[in-house]
């Protein structure tokens, strides 16, 4: 058992990575407080299902229209400095939302332009961060490090949430903000940090036209990437966008406030997290893996849509999201196990890379 653990932590003996992990939990914990405050001030100012599905479109709408874009610039230039400039450029919808909550003056339309904001610089963000772990720990490390991700990614869904349904019930929504805003400077030292003659740095994609066609065709024509990636959007398109439901859940079908909504969050983030150990500890993917996940998460998602009590509701959302976890990290593996030893392609593990943030599988 304590064998199968390390392996589990392997990735952490790389000290970019180390600095990496540390400065993420903090940065992702912060913007998941931001995502719980966001979404349910939305919820206060207009008590509408709509305008929560409006918010979630919106932060997500960036990747779908320019997130192909935004991983060929990581292809381009240096991700450690294209990083360093996302990080801080997402701290600014914070400071705003931080700004107009707490005047009193913010209105829902201000709430969805900081929430497009901040979309539009993780179109960018989100695909360097994904294309970035093989050159921190290196094509060995890499599927570790791929499940250490979702780790530190279900961490701050529970450390973030908590932080906030705490804050918002003592205090509102304005010390979310503020204290996303200074989460992101934990990352920004962790980058500036690092050891670049450690890094396994990539050979930079040549400038050509047409260079997102020749992606998609390239993914079209592999089915060793197109059946992952198009399992991945069916998938994830129709099932994981918890964030929209999860408010009307917590408000509406079991009477509560932003300590319920929170408390719902965390339980899908703790399942997450043994998940994410779990894979990250055995390594294997494949076909079969990918579709037993799809099953798996499909047959919990219909238990936790029958609960009928908050007490039974929150177990069943952690198996929830254990299994979307499993299904995701698996076909993220099989795409960057087909990567390696493809450098040229690097435009096709950054269309991975959009379509694994779009279905929400690390967030």
């Amino acid at each position: 058992m304590s064998r199968h653990l390390r392996r589990s932590f392997t990735s952490l003996a790389v000290p970019n990575y180390r600095r990496y992990f540390a400065g993420q939990l903090i940065s992702l914990s912060g913007t998941w407080m931001q995502t719980v405050a966001a979404l349910w001030l939305i919820l206060s100012l207009t008590g509408s299902g709509l305008a929560l599905g409006l918010t979630t479109a919106l932060q997500f709408l960036p990747m779908l229209l320019i997130g192909a874009w935004g991983g060929l610039l990581a292809d381009r230039v240096s991700k450690r400095r294209l990083l360093l400039a996302t990080q801080a450029l997402m701290a600014i919808p914070a400071v705003g939302l931080f700004a107009v909550t707490a005047t009193g003056v913010v209105t829902p339309w201000m709430v969805f332009l900081a929430v497009f904001a901040m979309g539009a610089v993780n179109a960018i963000d989100n695909p360097t961060r994904q294309s970035f772990v093989i050159e921190m720990v290196g094509a060995d490390r890499v599927v570790n490090a791929v499940s250490l991700n979702s780790v530190i990614v279900q961490m701050a869904r529970i450390v973030g949430p908590a932080i906030a349904g705490i804050l918002i019930a003592a205090f509102g929504v304005v010390p979310c903000f503020a204290l996303n805003a200074l989460t992101f400077v934990a990352m920004i030292v962790a980058l500036w940090g690092m050891d670049t003659d450690r890094l396994h740095t990539e050979p930079v994609a040549p400038r050509a036209p047409g260079a997102i066609r020749a992606g998609l065709r390239y993914v079209l024509r592999t089915p060793e990437l197109a059946v992952p990636l198009g399992l991945m959007a069916l998938v994830g398109t129709l099932g994981f966008n918890f964030q929209v439901i999860l408010p009307l859940l917590a408000k509406f079908s079991f009477g509560g406030g932003a300590l319920t909504y929170a408390a719902m969050v965390s339980a899908m983030a703790a399942g997450s997290i043994v998940g994410a150990l779990v894979n990250g500890s055995h390594g294997r993917t494949g076909p079969r893996l990918i579709a037993a996940g799809a099953l798996a998460f499909g047959v919990a998602g219909l238990l936790a849509a029958a609960a009928p009590a908050l007490a039974l509701e929150l177990p069943v959302l952690a198996s929830v999201n254990w299994w979307a976890l499993a299904f995701s990290v698996v076909a993220i593996v099989a795409l960057f196990r087909f990567k390696v030893g493809m450098i040229p392609m690097l435009l096709a593990s950054s269309l991975a890379g959009v379509v694994v943030y779009l279905a929400g599988g690390l967030r």
